[in-house]
């Protein structure tokens, strides 16, 4: 009797293990699904986020505080197509701006993971739901609406997405597009790109063009205009091309210091060359290992985010930034809401003048002087020891 009550505890406690066991794997699959949404603790200060349990593809996000009286909550569809720290930023700016504007509005959001079965989803539920607005988060989502939904109603806004002139959405700059759609772009215009890099180096000679061959969007409207250009006016483009997004670091290490070697024919001590990151996020969020190889050759970025506190950092930015896209965004979006504008009529949103970010510590390390018209300009700058000096244009207390 006495081994027989030993073997049922035995089988008890095996079978509490396994389901304990089965409890986790399914909970960690779950955090490695939902931790795509990543508000800031201002946003969660304003704002409901709840992810859906049996979908944590799946989120809705409502104000704490009800705002617009008694009218009725304006529904907007948020349509993610993976996680990223951009898009972190973003949504916290989106919820900022409504909730500045106090319009009593609900989010639903939904990360298609790039899965066009999941789009397709996504846009059945979008036709169901009677959504008032939706936004595309980042060129991925963007792209895939502008497939997929040409044929939608529901006003669209893009955020944190390319140039959509570039990429073939819009036919130019000048009027809207004429249907359900509104563009917005990260991207400034290349000629404007370029006159920025020849003030800081007007004898340039070469430009490392540092970009992700899997971000088709990077390639076609920054890695590749910028290289045309530059050629047209005699300067050596280099490109250094992560080919594996998963492996960017080793390949940066690798590839970096031959690009090196080849602008070295040119500009034997590499004073006249720099280093461009566009906005892949395989790529900029390697700019430690970037700033190990780069020697003493100046690290610029186009994504403002990337000069930033410390040393992992690019020595200057030039460019719009996530905040000041959405920024822009959630204007279009609140005037379509309003009934102030219509998307049709909405010229491609650029954000002029561009972001300017500084990092004096890795400019100070490399031997770089810095244009005193950029220090003016510049939004964002962190002192010799990297701490921050100015922030959206504000001195910092006690800055150096």
């Amino acid at each position: 009797m006495k081994k027989l009550l030993q073997r049922q505890f035995r089988v008890i406690g095996l079978v509490l293990f396994a389901l304990l066991l089965v409890s986790r794997l399914g909970q960690a699959q779950t955090n490695e699904r939902s931790d795509w949404l990543k508000p800031n603790a201002e946003t969660l200060k304003l704002w409901r986020v709840d992810v859906e349990a049996d979908n944590p593809l799946r989120a809705t996000i409502t104000p704490i505080k009800r705002a617009g009286g008694n009218r009725p909550a304006k529904k907007v569809l948020i349509l993610y197509p993976r996680a990223s720290s951009a898009y972190d930023v973003a949504l916290n700016r989106l919820l900022d701006v409504f909730n500045e504007r106090e319009l009593n509005t609900h989010f639903t959001l939904v990360n298609f993971q790039n899965n066009p079965t999941l789009g397709t989803q996504a846009i059945d539920l979008i036709r169901k739901s009677r959504f008032d607005l939706i936004y595309t988060m980042g060129s991925e989502s963007t792209d895939f609406m502008f497939a997929k939904y040409k044929d939608g109603t529901t006003p669209t806004v893009s955020v944190c997405s390319k140039d959509p002139v570039l990429l073939g959405q819009m036919k130019d700059y000048e009027k809207g597009s004429g249907n359900h759609f509104a563009f917005t772009s990260l991207n400034m215009q290349i000629d404007v790109q370029l006159a920025y890099l020849l003030e800081l180096k007007p004898k340039l000679r070469n430009i490392g063009i540092l970009v992700d061959a899997k971000n088709k969007s990077a390639v076609q409207t920054q890695a590749d205009p910028i290289a045309k250009a530059a050629r047209a006016m005699g300067i050596n483009p280099v490109s250094i091309v992560v080919d594996d997004p998963a492996a960017a670091a080793t390949e940066l290490k690798h590839k970096i210091p031959l690009a090196l070697q080849e602008m070295k024919k040119s500009d034997p001590t590499l004073v006249n060359s720099v280093l461009w990151i566009t906005g892949s996020t395989a790529v900029f969020k390697e700019i430690a290992t970037i700033n190990s190889v780069a020697a003493r050759v100046p690290v610029v970025s186009v994504v403002p985010e990337v000069a930033k506190e410390g040393d992992d950092s690019a020595v200057l930015s030039i460019g719009i930034s996530f905040d000041s896209n959405a920024y822009l965004a959630a204007i279009y979006g609140v005037d379509i809401l309003t009934g102030k504008s219509k998307p049709g009529v909405l010229k491609v949103g650029i954000v002029a003048p561009p972001d300017i970010s500084i990092n004096f510590r890795r400019a100070k390390e490399i031997g770089l002087k810095i244009p005193f018209s950029f220090y003016e300009r510049a939004g964002y700058i962190y002192d010799y020891e990297g701490k921050p000096a100015r922030l959206r244009g504000i001195t910092q207390a006690g800055s150096k």
